[in-house]
């Protein structure tokens, strides 16, 4: 699967809000958007345009694909697939992101951002309902249990991201036991407890023009 692999703070930066891109570093002040908090490039500090509402529905697809890390083709065909079904298409645009495998291991707190999930699973230290996973976009199931391998529970990156972890919000949608190392998924995802400012409205605007 395609993905984008250059730098990540400048898209921060660009959305003016922290996406929380690179695990640990958003959190210290070593974070690019703590010290630069306008737009990326020459002219960043002099840029006030006025936006229309084309502008902000733009900003509001490219930041939202910008916090799971999909490209385009990727990010439409989700919404796509939340279109063809029956409920409210944004909450159900944002439940489908929330379901990805990757997400689901950064939510359990097995990683520390949704991209290095992404990393951890395409190497194969992650198993779900005991068989190994190395899909990034599998969309989780009520029921299924995601372990960490027995060979992976002593890795570094895992243990400090299970720790740092405890500080974030738990998702009722997910029940974790991390002495165990493995999380099991109860219900789809909750669209009230998304607590970055997303307003998926705009983004089904923009793709119904």
């Amino acid at each position: 699967m395609a993905r984008y692999a250059g730098p990540v703070c400048r898209f921060c930066r660009r959305e003016g809000l922290k996406l929380f891109l690179k695990a640990e570093r958003c959190y210290t002040d070593k974070c690019s958007f703590e010290r630069n908090q306008y737009p990326p490039g020459q002219h960043g500090q002099n840029r006030r345009l006025r936006v229309s509402d084309y502008g902000l529905q733009l900003r509001e697809k490219q930041k939202v694909k910008r916090i799971y890390g999909l490209l385009e083709k990727s990010f439409r065909s989700y919404y796509v697939e939340a279109a063809r079904r029956k409920g409210n298409t944004g909450e159900l645009l944002l439940a489908l992101l929330e379901n990805r495998f990757d997400n689901t291991i950064f939510r359990m707190g097995f990683a520390g951002s949704r991209s290095e999930a992404r990393q951890l699973l395409n190497h194969g230290h992650f198993l779900v309902n005991g068989r190994k996973l190395d899909i990034s976009s599998y969309q989780m199931c009520i029921g299924d249990v995601v372990t960490v391998r027995e060979a992976s529970q002593k890795m570094t990156r895992i243990i400090e991201a299970a720790e740092r972890a405890i500080n974030r919000p738990q998702m009722s949608w997910l029940e974790v036991d991390t002495d165990k190392f493995t999380g099991k998924v109860l219900t789809f995802p909750v669209r009230a407890e998304l607590t970055l400012p997303i307003t998926e409205n705009l983004i089904v605007e923009l793709y119904s023009r």
